[in-house]
């Protein structure tokens, strides 16, 4: 790294000992900020069926739904706690460099050194997660009638999820550490070109290559729904090479429907679950606010900006990563690309979650224009109860405190988004 850049950073990361306490303090406050929020969200739900609620749930679903809620409120306080607690507890009895000292004692190569090193953490990681997980599954969202999971399909989903994550995941970190030591200071700018193409390809072809090795995905059979769909694609000049059905009832009893790729890759895909619960009128109201997203150029516009972040973040890395006292803090006996990367990770945490926060306000802005431009070239009304079957169903929560929802929604929540459908609707008339 030359030393004009490497000096502007150079005096704040001298000392092992005070990025360690940076560290500390970083996730203590990660900690408590979520904790924080989450009891203000829990306290903003009413004991009681709010006024506003009324006619969207009734008295026994707003139980069930209260009640769904508090179980994962607990159940996520505590497995979110012991998460908490091992973090701490390793990282203050030098498990990072436990670990990495094991890892380097019989490997010179540092792409080998950093991938089994985060391997080890990644699969240490899964297991302390997994018990979590199926209780989750198979407990909580079993006991409301969601998962239709069975032990078998969380099994397999398991193993290839940990497959994929390892291919994908070892093949993108390959390929950085090898810029690192081939490009020197310039290597986030080969690795930045490098994620972009990776994005690029599976925004194109992720339901083509990905989707069906978990679930199958088969064309919308000719009848009444998909001639509805295909007629308003040729109303609004929206050119659709096909629908597809995706089998999603194998998993849950959620309704969904999603856009995919762009250009000629694009696709419209609807969860089974949604043709059983929505009405046809609902069916396409929901996916004319998918194809809104399309026509105001909000899935390209998305890409851009997470290409973006990646780069910011990239070329962050690229100042910190040479900084010895980062893998120091970590338990290092000197500078380590793996142990770097661990402690940047922890370090960039702030501005990720200040990054998060812009694109939570920038998607909740587009959602608000898509249920526009379905409201406007469709019917707003279909729409709003297209929504509400689909948010009662997911037992959501739909007076989320203001706060919380600032920070973690990526969504208005279903009361503003339906006064903007409607007061769209009246601008309409």
């Amino acid at each position: 790294m030359n030393s004009g850049s490497s000096g502007i950073f150079r005096n704040c990361f001298m000392n092992s000992g005070v990025v360690f306490i940076v560290i500390v303090v970083l996730l203590c406050a990660e900690f408590v900020l979520e904790r924080i929020l989450e009891i203000l969200n829990r306290r903003a739900m009413s004991q009681t069926l709010p006024e506003s609620l009324k006619g969207i749930y009734d008295e026994k679903e707003y139980r069930r739904f209260r009640n769904y809620r508090c179980e994962n409120n607990r159940f996520e306080l505590l497995s979110s706690s012991l998460s908490f607690v091992v973090m701490l507890v390793f990282l203050c009895l030098g498990g990072f460099g436990w670990w990495n000292a094991i890892v380097v004692a019989g490997i010179d190569n540092t792409i080998l050194q950093t991938l089994i090193f985060m391997l080890g953490l990644s699969l240490v990681s899964g297991i302390l997660n997994m018990p979590f997980d199926w209780y989750a599954t198979f407990h909580i969202e079993g006991k409301y009638g969601f998962n239709k999971m069975t032990k078998r399909t969380y099994v397999s989903d398991l193993l290839k999820g940990m497959f994929l994550s390892g291919i994908i995941g070892g093949l993108l970190l390959t390929g950085v550490v090898w810029f690192y030591e081939w490009a020197g200071s310039l290597f986030w700018l080969y690795a930045w070109c490098g994620f972009t193409l990776f994005l690029v390809f599976m925004t194109l072809f992720y339901s083509q290559l990905i989707v069906p090795l978990f679930n199958k995905q088969v064309p919308l059979e000719e009848g009444s729904l998909r001639n509805k769909i295909s007629g308003f694609a040729r109303q609004v000049g929206f050119k659709l090479a096909d629908i597809y059905v995706i089998d999603g009832s194998r998993r849950t009893t959620k309704a969904n429907a999603y856009f995919t790729g762009f250009g000629p890759k694009k696709r419209i895909v609807l969860y089974d679950t949604l043709l059983t619960e929505l009405s046809e009128e609902e069916i396409v109201a929901v996916l004319a606010h998918e194809v809104g997203h399309y026509k105001r150029k909000h899935t390209i516009k998305f890409m851009l900006a997470s290409v973006l972040q990646v780069g910011i973040m990239l070329w962050l890395f690229s100042l910190f990563v040479n900084q010895p006292a980062l893998s120091e803090a970590l338990g290092g006996d000197r500078m380590y690309f793996q142990l770097g990367l661990v402690a940047f990770t922890i370090l960039y945490a702030p501005i990720s979650m200040i990054l998060g926060l812009f694109m939570n306000v920038w998607s909740r802005k587009n959602e608000y224009e898509a249920d526009c431009f379905a409201a406007q070239y469709y019917n707003g009304e279909y729409l709003i109860s297209g929504l509400k079957k689909i948010s009662v169903k997911a037992l959501s929560n739909l007076t989320p405190h203001p706060v919380y929802e600032w920070v973690y929604y990526s969504h208005p929540s279903l009361l503003k988004r339906m006064k903007a459908v409607r007061d769209r609707v009246r601008v309409n008339e």
